[in-house]
């Protein structure tokens, strides 16, 4: 049985990840860093992946559980991750190729990205899946804790180019490891916090202690930031809080805020207080939108070349109807035809 705000969650994760993703391909002109607008964008990009990974992982550890309690046997273990790997990999190819730097865009064709990231989560997935609680939340930490230990072997000193290339295959697994744009160490942490999510359940014990701890970290980041002087938050470069490389303040924070994202959908499911249900067709299809809005942004790549930049009122305008777009989209495909998507491929080929 689908959980209604767990799809809401989904739905948020992937509307947030087209939003980011379509201001990135049409940034307005004179927004500067510094700008409220640029800020404003960035939030909602910085919660877009976690939220993705988290909820990504929820899905394995549920998907591994069920599994495990029918007593599967090694061979059923592979028909049910060799095709999560093998999709999510090529799907990973296909959304570099729809925004290939040759075209405008912001990818290699063979770079790893969330959607391995996710591949290597599914490998994982039978192992995490018969932990504890406690053990969950000890690997958490420890995973979270690998960007600071990891220290500049995380990739800080890479440009944009060098993160998203690799020459030969040793290169190519340092980026799927260690520093790409969305490697193993610490990105997996946020994809064990949806374990967490999934194995507490109606405990709310647990995630209220990691909200707690994120809090903490989050007065701790502010209060660094003031002292050393350092921006707090920058998507790359010099700043406390940076999404490339992800460091161990940015892992901390960001599940603080998905887990309070998740029980404040949690808590709307039981009161009815908002009625989100719209939002649900699109968390059911968080595949297949990731990869056909590349297919639109790739479009929109290599048409603005060499074109002038969007006003901010233009650019504001098609980054929102880009983004919202999908909700009655979904809605219209799960309502006419709900057989035809990726997560549709994926369980049959499962089965």
């Amino acid at each position: 049985m689908r959980l209604g705000y767990i799809d809401q969650m989904k739905a948020v994760a992937i509307l947030f990840m087209v939003e980011v993703h379509t201001a990135a391909i049409l940034p307005p002109e004179g927004i500067s860093v510094g700008h409220p607008a640029a800020f404003i964008a960035a939030a909602f990009g910085g919660m877009a992946a976690p939220l993705f990974v988290t909820v990504s992982g929820w899905g394995m550890h549920r998907g591994a559980k069920k599994r495990f309690a029918e007593g599967l046997r090694s061979s059923a273990w592979i028909n049910w991750v060799l095709p999560r790997v093998v999709i999510l990999t090529a799907c990973q190819f296909l959304v570099n190729f729809l925004l290939s730097i040759d075209r405008g865009g912001r990818f290699e064709w063979h770079t790893p990205g969330v959607l391995t990231l996710i591949a290597i989560a599914a490998v994982l997935a039978p192992l995490i899946c018969r932990l504890t609680k406690n053990q969950l939340v000890s690997i958490f930490a420890l995973l979270s804790l690998s960007a600071l230990i990891l220290g500049q072997y995380n990739g800080s000193d890479l440009s944009w180019a060098s993160r998203v290339d690799s020459d030969g295959l040793e290169e190519w697994l340092n980026r799927l490891l260690l520093n790409g744009t969305y490697p193993i160490l610490p990105w997996l942490a946020l994809s064990t916090l949806g374990a967490i999510i999934a194995e507490t359940g109606e405990d709310f014990e647990t995630r209220k202690q990691i909200i707690g701890f994120g809090g903490f970290i989050f007065l701790i980041s502010i209060v660094f930031s003031f002292s050393s002087g350092k921006v707090w938050a920058l998507t790359e470069g010099e700043a406390i809080l940076t999404f490339f490389p992800a460091t161990t303040f940015f892992i901390f924070i960001t599940a603080m805020f998905v887990l309070i994202a998740h029980e404040l959908l949690l808590w709307n499911a039981k009161t009815q207080y908002i009625d989100l249900s719209i939002l649900e067709a699109s968390g059911r299809l968080t595949l297949t939108i990731y990869v056909l809005h590349f297919a639109i942004l790739g479009i929109a790549a290599e048409y603005m070349i060499n074109q002038p930049r969007l006003g901010i009122v233009e650019a504001f305008f098609v980054t929102f109807l880009h983004t919202l777009v999908w909700i009655p989209l979904a809605n219209l495909h799960q309502r006419y035809c709900p057989k035809v998507s990726l997560e549709e491929l994926l369980r049959r080929i499962s089965e």
